[in-house]
């Protein structure tokens, strides 16, 4: 093997590979941004991150303790992260083409029933939380 190709050969495909340390730490979190900027171009996105904006504060308000405002908290934060994860299933579903397959339907319909439950548990978490301080 010519020098030039084994050299082309120990190098990875993805740099972030190669990285240690803090060095990567400080890569993941730039991609870890660019995900956030990606995903706020999304409109379902959009909406439960100003949801958040309201949501997360009123959690440390009507929590009676740790245990209900990490509830609270982190119901809110798991629609964000299931939401952000259905996106990147249709985005790389989109990226292989865009004519309709069954595979591809069912994917994206898996991702979009996953956004569904997790709203339904933090609507379940928030309306417990509200009963229980205002009625109970």
């Amino acid at each position: 093997m010519p020098p030039q190709s084994e050299a082309l050969a120990a190098e990875p495909a993805n740099a972030q590979k190669s990285r240690r340390g803090l060095d990567r730490l400080w890569h993941a979190f730039g991609y870890s941004l660019s995900g956030l900027r990606a995903g706020w171009g999304e409109t379902a996105f959009r909406q439960e991150a100003l949801s958040a904006l309201v949501l997360l504060p009123a959690a440390f308000w009507l929590g009676r303790g740790w245990t209900e405002v990490a509830l609270l908290a982190g119901s809110v934060l798991l629609v964000m992260i299931v939401e952000l994860l259905n996106t990147g299933i249709e985005t790389a579903i989109d990226r292989i083409g865009p004519e309709w397959h069954d595979l591809s339907k069912r994917a994206k319909d898996m991702g979009s029933a996953a956004v569904l439950i997790a709203v339904v548990l933090a609507v379940g978490v928030w309306a417990a939380a509200l009963y229980t301080r205002f009625v109970a």
